[in-house]
């Protein structure tokens, strides 16, 4: 299964929106300029995941995105299937049944389907607040400060 680059953008910005957990909206160009993602993208990835219920929107002056639930209520696969619809590759959708090429997937689909349950597990284990533990942690010293 291939990570798509909207996907990577939409974890990046769920993790951004984990990070500030608790400190209030946070608006598109917040996200966008402190994940390097472009806006316009930025703008229609909120909107999916507004519509799936991981993250809530704010209007007015001081509005913006804010998770819906607490970042540990919220894992990496959650975020991939709102984006991509599913984890699995779409080239290993369908077990034909026949000769030749069906005939070779029907023997090859056992390993998708385990590969696939075994990404889903690691995904679905990896919640948000496990990656603003760790991102912190790699922020070492540079630890983000938001309070004005």
């Amino acid at each position: 299964m291939a990570i798509t680059q909207k996907s990577k953008y939409a974890l990046r910005a769920t993790l951004e929106l984990a990070v500030r957990f608790g400190q209030g909206p946070i608006s598109i160009g917040e996200i966008a300029k402190a994940q390097a993602i472009p806006a316009r993208f930025l703008e229609a990835i909120l909107a999916q995941l507004k519509r799936a219920g991981l993250v809530e929107s704010r209007r007015g002056n001081e509005g913006g995105y804010v998770l819906a639930r607490p970042p540990a209520r919220i894992s990496v696969g959650d975020v991939l299937r709102v984006v991509q619809g599913t984890l699995a590759d779409p080239d290993t959708l369908g077990h034909g049944h026949g000769g030749g090429p069906q005939a070779s997937q029907t023997v090859f689909s056992p390993i998708w389907d385990a590969a696939l349950r075994s990404a889903s597990a690691v995904y679905d284990a990896a919640s948000f607040q496990i990656l603003v533990d760790r991102y912190r942690t790699a922020l070492g010293s540079r630890a983000l400060d938001y309070s004005i």
